[in-house]
């Protein structure tokens, strides 16, 4: 179990929302902050009982998202075989390519059979088999 500093107590503190959750874009902003790998995060919130939220590929949280974006599933869909999952970082490395956002990508997951694997922030490892509320 990583144990904070006060001082990196301090920086995921300040960076919580009105609720007391820390958002997504935020747990990836206080990994660099407080010299934690992201994939730490999901352990680190827990042990402090907050929630990570709004997972931008729209896994779990209350993000709006639009449309599904054609283009962006047929990017997306070149990373699996038969079962219709992505990991996290390939919809991150997607959402880098020209003509893509991560809301995008999000989007586009979340309004298709795509299912996201392996989260970046170790919040879970296959989202089919393991659904979390805010977490």
């Amino acid at each position: 179990m990583k144990k904070l500093d006060n001082v990196q107590k301090d920086l995921l503190l300040t960076n919580l929302d009105e609720d007391g959750k820390l958002s997504c874009l935020k747990a990836f902003k206080v990994a660099r902050l407080i010299g934690m790998k992201p994939k730490d995060m999901a352990e680190v919130t827990k042990s402090m009982n907050i929630k990570i939220t709004n997972c931008e590929l729209g896994v779990f949280g209350k993000i709006k998202f639009s449309q599904l974006d054609d283009n962006i599933y047929d990017k997306l869909s070149k990373n699996f075989a038969q079962e219709k999952k992505v990991e996290c970082e390939i919809a991150w490395y997607t959402a880098r390519d020209k003509g893509a956002s991560l809301r995008k990508v999000g989007s586009t997951i979340n309004n298709s059979d795509i299912k996201v694997t392996h989260c970046q922030l170790g919040c879970f490892y296959d989202e089919e088999f393991e659904k979390y509320d805010d977490r």
